[in-house]
């Protein structure tokens, strides 16, 4: 079997055509900030692929969705790293049921609505904020009459260009000054919504990640999902299912950018047979243990233990990525990373892996408290 050949056979079975047609775009082009990568995205019906079959969506499993994202990432990487948090937005939302348990026909209207119309949804947690939690509110929301004034910003907040939809995790400030956090769902059109540019580095600028801030949007009471009061049990399950989600698909997405650098030292022939094996064993160490993850999630597991094996797994697979990464450019060799731009990016592309929450020391602190039989939460 070829290199990434099942990843992109799964790819091709769940989104007919779009592996083919990103491969048939000069790459260049398609990591441009005028890349028509995400257009392509929904057009193939990736929005749709965690989306459950129930509401009209393709209802890709964990190892299925870990697959098609890694085949993905290996040629558009922008695409993949916007799209993860689109895909673990729409975990989220569904994962809300057993804490929302009055907000079901919401859930479900949302679910459909997307599934119907190929929406994208932008993310408004904590990602891209280090020693935050992926969940902690940042942005603040207060009552008014009818509803709730909603005030934050989120920088950088991929597919800021192309959302539809804006979810955001939102404190919710009482009377007495004391916050609750609730989950907002809103239309990205609201007036108060806006975009400003942010990103300023070339690696992943088609990911649209540039600054989203909300200034006194006016939020119906029933677009804020808020926590019950006896609600603290539930919370550490919901953080349980995001921390696992999250890591998961930012692992399968990283490993997937450093793959197409393991497939160009391999297309070209460079190194020897040990060293090609040598580099092939470590980024399929990297996506097996991403697998492996998967796997645990589709038997049920999603408790304290795989958040830790979670943690485990993407802390392991950002060490492989960076002796992936180096290996396969001295294998490429000089002349070719000068030669060649596409060397240089995905080099630079895959290492920013390291900038997603949480950060080592969190994380070995949170480790700690889970061995001295803690649960695990980022605050």
């Amino acid at each position: 079997m070829k290199f990434l050949q099942r990843d992109r056979d799964v790819c091709e079975e769940l989104l007919p055509g779009l592996a083919g047609r990103l491969a048939e775009v000069p790459f260049d082009r398609l990591e441009s900030p005028e890349s028509s990568t995400i257009p392509l995205f929904r057009d193939h019906g990736g929005t749709n692929l965690l989306v459950p079959r129930a509401f009209g969506g393709i209802g890709a499993s964990a190892l299925e969705a870990v697959r098609v994202i890694r085949a993905l990432a290996s040629l558009a990487p922008s695409m993949a790293v916007a799209t993860a948090m689109h895909h673990f937005s729409v975990g989220m939302l569904y994962a809300v049921g057993p804490l929302y348990e009055s907000t079901t026909d919401i859930r479900a209207s949302v679910l459909d609505v997307l599934a119907k119309n190929r929406l994208l949804i932008a993310s408004g947690f904590a990602e891209g904020r280090s020693g935050r939690g992926i969940l902690s509110p940042t942005v603040e929301a207060r009552e008014v009459p009818g509803g709730y004034l909603v005030t934050g910003s989120k920088k950088p907040c991929s597919l800021s260009r192309s959302m539809d939809l804006l979810t955001a995790s939102v404190a919710v400030r009482g009377d007495d000054g004391a916050t609750e956090m609730g989950l907002l769902v809103l239309p990205a059109d609201r007036p108060g919504i806006s975009v400003h540019d942010f990103w300023s580095t070339f690696p992943l600028v088609a990911a649209e990640s540039d600054e989203v801030r909300l200034d006194d949007v006016f939020v119906e009471a029933e677009h804020i999902l808020r926590t019950p009061p006896n609600a603290a049990e539930k919370l550490d399950e919901l953080n349980e299912a995001g921390v696992i989600w999250f890591q998961m698909i930012i692992a399968a997405s990283y490993t997937g950018v450093a793959s197409a650098l393991v497939d160009l030292v391999l297309r070209n022939g460079r190194g020897s047979a040990a060293e090609r094996a040598q580099l092939c064993l470590l980024i399929e160490t990297a996506a097996f243990l991403v697998e492996g993850v998967a796997r645990r999630i589709m038997d049920g597991d999603l408790g304290n233990d795989c958040a830790a094996a979670s943690l485990f797994t993407r802390f392991s697979v950002q060490d492989i990525i960076t002796r992936t990464v180096g290996q396969a450019v001295e294998m490429l060799g000089g002349m070719a990373y000068i030669a060649s731009p596409k060397i240089a990016y995905l080099a630079s592309a895959a290492q920013a892996i390291v900038f997603h929450p949480p950060s080592r020391t969190s994380m070995s602190e949170a480790v700690d408290d889970y061995f001295a039989g803690k649960p695990l939460f980022f605050s």
